[in-house]
């Protein structure tokens, strides 16, 4: 599945700049690290969350019959299942890595 339609950088500003940036760094995680993480991750929850809100108010003024193209709200839908399949997905491979982890023998 294909997600340029929306742009990854819509969903998480600055996601590909960080995932180059620590792809080349190989260090031990640190405590600002793991911020970095946690706050990367929130702010691809919210931004995810903002779609779907967006998603959510253009078909209640469509239902609701205020001006708005059919093609504008198909448009928001989409975005807002690619985000939210984006983030399960990534949700799934920090599971699968966590799960990895706890196989690995001491």
């Amino acid at each position: 599945m294909s997600i340029t339609g929306i742009g990854v950088n819509r969903l998480v500003p600055g996601l590909i700049e960080q995932a180059g940036s620590a792809a080349g760094n190989k260090q031990t995680p640190t405590a600002e690290s793991i911020g970095e993480f946690k706050d990367m991750f929130s702010n691809l929850i919210n931004s995810v969350n903002e779609l779907q809100m967006d998603s959510g108010s253009i078909q209640s003024a469509f239902l609701s019959g205020d001006p708005v193209e059919l093609h504008q709200v198909m448009i928001k839908a989409e975005e807002a299942g690619v985000a939210t399949e984006l983030l399960l997905e990534i949700r799934n491979k920090l599971v699968s890595a966590y799960q990895d982890l706890l196989r690995m023998p001491l």
